[in-house]
């Protein structure tokens, strides 16, 4: 079932949507290989937690679909990204393990999800945040489209708030842009404020993820809807 969808192909693109599905059918061919690796513990991580929930499933930035094959069994997932050349690859990636819990995958603007409300338990998404211009919108569409009950999880960078370590992350961030992503604007506060402006969402947990403890793993929890007395 896992044929590519391109939904809403008319929606007229902004540049720094145009930029990223650039940069990221530039990576297509050696994405698995520069970053399948480095990775490696953090997307174990994010898929454990996941597991652990089941259901159904969105993984938002699915990329080649590298993660597809470490799911269980018991978990549906649909897979959503903004490059058709990476999504060309986890296609690929589906007939050749034989994944018959991939519902589908399909070309998708992550701040512009084509879902009705409640529709997942789970939206994972790795590494995508700090690629996508608006990252609150994203979150408030992973927040729309997951059930009461339900989780979002996240594996993000997170970068200083100070220090020398925002200096460089500011000196590096017009550099890492063309290649669709960016390193100082995503300070935890920013998740922080996101959370107390998201109604009926709270933090379940937020650890440390390799490499070098720029990266984190979050886990936001949808409140479940209180029942008539």
């Amino acid at each position: 079932m896992a044929d590519i969808l391109k939904l809403d192909a008319k929606r007229s693109m902004d540049f720094d949507r145009e930029t990223v599905e650039q940069a990221y059918d530039r990576w297509a061919p050696i994405y698995d290989l520069v970053f399948g690796g480095v990775f490696s513990k953090g997307r174990q991580a994010a898929i454990q937690a996941t597991n652990k929930i089941g259901g159904r499933v969105l993984e938002v930035g699915v990329g080649t679909g590298i993660s597809l094959p470490l799911y269980g069994p018991h978990v549906r997932i649909f897979g959503t990204d903004i490059s058709e050349a990476m999504l060309e690859k986890a296609k690929k990636r589906v007939t050749e393990y034989g994944l018959k819990n991939v519902e589908g995958l399909a070309v998708m603007d992550a701040e512009k999800l084509e879902f009705p409300d409640n529709s997942f338990d789970v939206v994972m998404a790795q590494y995508v945040l700090s690629a996508v211009p608006n990252p609150e919108a994203a979150l408030d569409e992973f927040a729309r489209v997951v059930r009461p009950g339900g989780e979002l999880i996240i594996l993000t960078r997170v970068s200083a708030d100070a220090g020398v370590r925002r200096f460089i992350e500011q000196r590096l961030q017009p550099v890492v842009r063309p290649l669709g992503f960016r390193t100082a604007e995503f300070a935890w506060s920013r998740y922080t404020k996101w959370l107390s402006g998201a109604h009926g969402m709270e933090l379940a947990e937020r650890r440390l993820i390799p490499p070098l403890g720029h990266f984190s793993l979050v886990r936001f929890r949808k409140a479940e809807v209180a029942k008539a007395a």
